[in-house]
């Protein structure tokens, strides 16, 4: 859209909402500054950005923190508002392209195809003679417009607008490479929704935002025991460090445990009756409900598949002023960010 600008990575989550400006490199990529600040209550929520002026003022505000000179972002859209489907069409010339996805689209994607932003992707996978696998992403324009007023009202610009299952797939093709020959899934656990992404010889063929996430947690503990948000989200953090709580806590926990393994088995579940052929062989993982006592061995043990953390900063070093310490501290929900801060402006 606009050629030869730089871009910011801008994450705009329901609980915290981060920006980072990364410089690319052969190999990897220097993080140059990154901020993050939290999102008020009820200004964003199944993606869909409720208050644009009051979100608008955090980003602004972090963009001023950062000091960055660059003036365009890279935006992930997330929720039930954008949906992400792989089809099979027939192979058809590229000039024709535009119009037969879009009827293709309008099979698939529940949404009006008048009120839609719709792209595509030819996924590089062996398919029939005759036909061809195509990603298709649709996000609805009501949100498309909510993402591009708060960009607008903080005084920067967009320069790409992603999705947060792609910016996953990309950090972790940044520090892990394609993993050719393998079929991974990548979980990022936010705090109201959780990212599913299936990855195949480096191409994203499944992307599911689950929404189940740490915030269900907090929830839970609040209806249960009677108290405030903020106190049953002070229990949840003491529960995920170690420190001590009332044993009904960590009862709480792990009843939701397991509506999360069953959402995550789920997920995979259905990834493999619709893609005959592939079969998940390892998981790799973030996100900051990721810590929650027990989560990450109970979906493990429930899938029979091996999990492992992803480190966003495997091959990204920090710039002046940033500790490799500091990295360490805020990897866990710096994923997205790095993936959306990665990418160029017209890529």
């Amino acid at each position: 859209m606009f050629g030869g600008k730089k871009i910011i990575g801008l994450d705009i989550g329901s609980s915290t909402i981060k920006m980072a400006e990364l410089n690319l490199q052969r190999g990897g990529a220097q993080l140059v500054s990154f901020g993050f600040l939290p999102t008020p209550l009820g200004a964003v929520g199944a993606g869909d950005i409720a208050n644009t002026t009051t979100v608008a003022e955090i980003v602004h505000s972090l963009h001023q923190h950062i000091k960055s000179s660059r003036k365009y972002v890279s935006m992930g859209m997330w929720g039930t508002s954008v949906i992400v489907k792989k089809v099979t069409m027939p192979k058809i010339e590229k000039k024709l392209m535009d119009q037969q996805v879009r009827w293709e689209a309008e099979q698939y994607i529940p949404f009006d195809p008048a009120e839609i932003s719709l792209s595509f992707h030819v996924i590089k996978l062996p398919a029939g003679g005759d036909t061809m696998d195509v990603l298709l992403v649709a996000a609805q324009n009501s949100m498309v417009r909510q993402y591009s007023e708060v960009v607008g009202q903080a005084r920067l610009k967009v320069g790409v607008m992603d999705v947060c299952g792609f910016a996953l797939a990309n950090a972790f093709e940044l520090n892990y490479g394609k993993a050719m020959g393998q079929t991974v899934a990548l979980l990022n656990f936010g705090s109201s929704v959780t990212n599913c992404v299936v990855v195949h010889n480096g191409e994203v063929i499944f992307s599911r935002d689950i929404p189940f996430g740490g915030g269900n947690y907090t929830m839970e503990i609040h209806r249960e025991m009677g108290i405030t948000i903020s106190e049953a989200e002070a229990l949840k953090l003491s529960a995920v460090t170690g420190n001590e709580v009332p044993e009904q806590v960590h009862t709480i926990i792990s009843s939701v445990n397991a509506m999360m393994v069953e959402e995550v088995r789920n997920s995979f579940d259905f990834f493999t009756a619709s893609s005959a052929g592939f079969n998940i062989g390892k998981c790799f993982y973030t996100g900051g409900a990721a810590g929650t006592p027990r989560l990450i061995a109970q979906i493990s043990e429930a899938t029979a598949i091996d999990f492992q953390p992803i480190n966003p900063f495997q091959k990204i070093r920090p710039g002046r002023g940033l500790s490799a310490a500091y990295l360490q501290q805020i990897a866990p929900f710096a994923t997205i960010v790095m993936g959306l801060g990665l990418r160029k402006v017209n890529d």
